[in-house]
């Protein structure tokens, strides 16, 4: 089982790329944790309908970058908040059914209404509105301590 990131964006800041880099390292060979990044699209301007294309542009980048049959998990602040142990748990879940886990991460404007629709779940880190590069490496620690939960290793502690 593969899981992805696929993120809104290009060329983060060094210390972005680092942490990201070294939750990754961290993950077990079964569970490789891997990095899509997806152009942002252009912004002509700052009115409603300009951000709504731009962020439609976007969603649909990202969605060419889901492999067929992965279970896509939309991130947004307005999601569903959920714990660690939880997280663990649906990954446990969906590991099941074999299939590749992708995390979809919006840009500045975050993802459209569709993409949100169709993901299998949409979740929030935080109620908290986070630049979305941060959102890379949050995920990421995230994404090794439910492992860590999972492999019963040390790494989570109650």
């Amino acid at each position: 089982m593969k899981l992805r990131i696929i993120s809104v964006g290009h060329k983060p800041p060094g210390w972005i790329t680092s942490g990201f880099q070294e939750y990754a390292r961290r993950m077990p060979r079964e569970f490789p944790l891997s990095l899509v990044e997806v152009r942002p699209a252009h912004r002509e301007g700052t009115g409603g309908a300009q951000i709504a294309r731009a962020v439609s542009a976007e969603s649909d980048r990202i969605l060419a970058a889901v492999p067929a049959n992965s279970v896509k998990v939309a991130l947004d602040e307005r999601g569903k908040a959920m714990s660690t142990t939880r997280l663990a748990e649906k990954l446990e879940s969906w590991m099941q059914y074999g299939k590749d886990i992708c995390f979809l991460i919006g840009g500045a404007d975050g993802l459209n209404k569709e993409l949100k629709n169709e993901a299998d779940i949409v979740m929030s880190l935080s109620m908290m509105t986070l630049p979305h590069t941060l959102v890379r490496v949050v995920l990421a620690e995230q994404i090794y301590r439910a492992i860590s939960i999972i492999r019963k290793h040390p790494y989570h502690r109650h």
